[in-house]
């Protein structure tokens, strides 16, 4: 099987089986593909089988949701060693997971929750980060979270939490745009600001993502992140401002739940491309 070390600057799409015929007859502008890992962790049949044909063509990023990063327990063994496996025979080009956590003692949560921003918090997500790098043998990407509340507790700003952890762990990370958009709006901070302060020399994927429109309960605007529906506007501009700085990169176009047509997809793949075109015009 192909073996891609690296995800190349250029647009990657989420990818959903539905879809697999025409990627390989027609790509267009996509020149990688991600994965969940929770869904690549049985045994045989058709979806490994696609795989890694898929593997033998594009570059795969393996993105997990299930780890719990962020959780209060040590990490599930178990679902580590599958990961493993995983991870071993498809020799993906990146694997990232969440700040965020959905575990508490044996119950697992549908979510992915935030976290407040401390040194008990810190010490806690570098050791499990050292825990996976050590278990895969290979460096992992954290993605910053989508949030609709702030701490009291927090004493770290979140560019900083993430900055902190990738320092003392080696590790990359992940920046997904839209989150950024997200929590700009919910807590009342300007997105622009926090990309100015994000270690944008650690970023090894940048992600975006559709979200809903909705208000609380003071009538004030919330976003809800929601990989469902096309990126806004605004979060495409915030990605220009975002690559202005940071340079070409891998950007991935999430759309999980009411998956469109591929050509659908493919669209928001071409605008990415865009994106990064500008870049190269305006160098």
């Amino acid at each position: 099987m192909h073996s891609f070390t690296t995800l190349p600057a250029a647009p990657g799409v989420g990818y959903k089986p539905q879809h697999y015929a025409e990627i390989l007859a027609a790509a267009g502008p996509v020149g990688w593909l991600e994965i969940h890992a929770e869904n690549y962790m049985g045994d045989g049949g058709r979806p490994l089988a696609q795989l890694r044909a898929l593997a033998e063509r594009f570059p795969i990023s393996v993105h997990g949701v299930g780890l719990s990063i962020g959780g209060e327990g040590r990490l599930d063994a178990e679902h580590l060693a599958r990961l493993k496996h995983l991870v071993g025979w498809l020799n993906p080009a990146s694997f990232s997971e969440h700040l965020a956590w959905s575990t508490h003692d044996s119950a697992f949560l549908n979510d992915l929750l935030p976290l407040p921003y401390t040194n008990a918090t810190l010490d806690r997500v570098v050791a499990h980060v050292d825990e996976v790098q050590d278990t895969l043998g290979r460096q992992m990407l954290l993605e910053n979270p989508s949030s609709y509340l702030a701490f009291s507790e927090s004493t770290w700003d979140e560019p900083d939490f993430l900055r902190e952890i990738a320092r003392r762990t080696g590790c990359g990370l992940l920046l997904d745009v839209n989150n950024v958009f997200v929590s700009a709006t919910n807590l009342g901070f300007t997105p622009q600001a926090y990309i100015d302060g994000f270690a944008l020399d650690q970023v090894g994927e940048i992600h975006l993502g559709g979200h809903d429109e909705d208000e609380d309960d003071h009538g004030a605007p919330l976003l809800i992140d929601s990989p469902g529906r096309e990126v806004a506007d605004p979060v495409w501009a915030l990605l220009d401002h975002t690559l202005s700085l940071a340079g070409p990169k891998p950007v991935l176009i999430e759309w999980d739940t009411d998956v469109p047509d591929w050509p659908v997809l493919c669209e928001e793949a071409r605008r990415a491309e865009e994106a990064l075109a500008r870049l190269a015009v305006a160098a």
